[in-house]
């Protein structure tokens, strides 16, 4: 608030010496107005104030790294600030500056060492093109940057991956972070997502991989498609039984999430998978190849996870959504049919 009436102050000390200056002062304040505006970069920026940087050498810093418009309006702008506050200063530290902040707005985070700390949250069940679209919304860096970033594997940092990933996708652990402000880059996202995997999912495969004849990528990719398929949390185990079931027994998983995954759609109760869809090429679809896809398709949470390495002991080998959140089970096929149709009889009621 009291920036803001110091700039107002000072808007009004220019605009009264107008008509005494003539147009020289008008086109000054035209220039200054346009100087103190809101950049338009859509990033957000990191910058590191030395203890003792004179407040000339942020300014430039400012202006090579696109957050201000000139570092001469700066330097106005700091006189100002001085002359307001005598005893004050610009603080040392390191801040992010989030995207279309004014040049007084900056200012005054410096002034008054405001160190911006930003977080993020990734839902369960997102996959890495959706992480790095929200990261590029976010202002953090491009949705491409995270993915190229995200192909690349630290197997020496983290020797627990599994060999010959393509991708990391499934090890992104889901859940809120907090950054430190030092700087916002993939690979600091990437390793914050993966030491949380470590603490958080890791042993608890550790301590149950006796329970299961599932590796570590198998069991992620398993988790990956009991979260996407599983809405409310009572049937998760009952969904895995269903799979574990089925990868037993030797039969195709069937299960429309890899399709989409495989596309990069999601349908909708309007509009369900269609049969050519279905029929797509893909190694991740799972109605042409047996097993599981080579990757998990998604992140999934903790419940999930558990659910995969505990399935129930199940008669079930069928289910099928009813849109609601829940799911109709099948023992046989003929059930299942019917229930299929009696769903889509329902649907179309509607």
């Amino acid at each position: 608030m009291k920036m803001k009436v110091m700039q107002k102050a000072f808007k009004w000390f220019i605009i009264l010496l107008v008509p005494a200056l003539g147009l020289g002062t008008w086109l000054g304040w035209s220039w200054w107005n346009r100087a103190v505006a809101p950049t338009k970069n859509d990033r957000v920026v990191s910058i590191q104030v030395k203890p003792g940087t004179p407040a000339q050498e942020i300014g430039q810093q400012l202006e090579e790294a696109g957050v201000i418009h000139s570092s001469q309006a700066w330097n106005l702008w700091a006189r100002y600030l001085q002359k307001q506050e005598p005893n004050g200063g610009f603080k040392a530290g390191n801040y992010v500056i989030v995207p279309n902040r004014s040049l007084p707005a900056v200012a005054t985070q410096i002034w008054r060492g405001k160190v911006v700390q930003l977080s993020f949250t990734i839902p369960e069940g997102w996959s890495m093109r959706q992480m790095g679209e929200y990261f590029e919304k976010k202002g953090f860096f491009s949705a491409q940057a995270f993915l190229t970033e995200a192909r690349k594997i630290p197997k020496s940092e983290y020797p627990w991956l599994p060999a010959n990933l393509p991708h990391l996708e499934g090890f992104l652990y889901p859940d809120t972070y907090r950054l430190n402000g030092d700087s916002v880059t993939p690979q600091i996202v990437l390793r914050q997502m993966l030491n949380q995997f470590q603490v958080v999912a890791l042993p608890v495969y550790e301590q149950g991989k006796n329970n299961t004849n599932l590796d570590l990528l198998e069991w992620v990719t398993l988790g990956s498609i009991v979260e996407k398929e599983a809405v409310i949390p009572t049937e998760r185990s009952r969904i895995a039984g269903v799979f574990t079931s089925r990868l037993r027994k030797g039969m195709l998983l069937q299960t429309d999430p890899t399709v989409e995954y495989a596309l990069n759609i999601r349908q909708t109760k309007d509009q369900p998978l269609t049969f050519a869809q279905i029929k797509v090429a893909s190694p991740y679809n799972t109605y042409l190849n047996p097993g599981l896809p080579p990757t998990p398709i998604a992140s999934p949470g903790i419940a999930s996870l558990k659910a995969s390495l505990y399935p129930d002991k199940t008669p079930y080998l069928y289910f099928v959504a009813r849109y609601d959140g829940t799911h109709v089970f099948s023992k046989t096929l003929s059930e299942h049919t019917a229930a299929q149709v009696a769903i889509r009889k329902q649907v179309s009621a509607n």
